[in-house]
């Protein structure tokens, strides 16, 4: 089997002077190895290749054989490392939460252990017959969430 170690050393070196970042990697017990890299404005195919060319130059096929996929995280797929909630300050995020509840806002800060997500919501304020729409401030501990995805508006 190929040691992750040795792939995850060959991705870094690629990175390296670079704003791509890895978002995943596994290698499953056939040797499947599946890559996932993101950047601030989005991952171009052909830097896909050229770290594929370069992690595949890394490997010996005579010693194992193996299959490569290397791409991006997507877009509308949950944030699986600290940097993409830190490139995404200032966008529409969805939140779910551990105990089920989903949120919409736009995300205000990260910290190391949680982030901010500003929501808009209605609230009966008092002495007025209709509710009004208000801003709130939802801090939430990574320990606390289920996933945070970019938000897609069709509209």
């Amino acid at each position: 089997m190929i040691d992750k170690n040795v792939v995850e050393n060959l991705v870094n070196t690629w990175l390296e002077g670079k704003d791509y970042f890895l978002t995943d990697l596994t290698i499953s017990t056939d040797d499947r190895i599946v890559v996932e890299i993101d950047h601030k404005d989005g991952v171009w195919i052909e830097d896909c290749v050229a770290l594929s060319r370069f992690i595949e130059d890394g490997l010996n096929r005579d010693e194992e054989d193996f299959e490569l996929e290397v791409g991006s995280a997507g877009i509308g797929q949950p944030f699986k490392v600290h940097k993409q909630y830190e490139i995404h300050q200032g966008d529409t995020v969805e939140v779910l939460t551990a105990e089920g509840k989903k949120l919409f806002g736009t995300l205000t800060g990260v910290q190391p252990e949680s982030f901010t997500v500003t929501v808009t919501e209605k609230v009966k304020e008092e002495g007025k017959k209709r509710p009004v729409m208000k801003e709130r401030d939802v801090v939430l501990n990574f320990a606390d969430v289920k996933w945070t995805k970019y938000y897609i508006d069709f509209k």
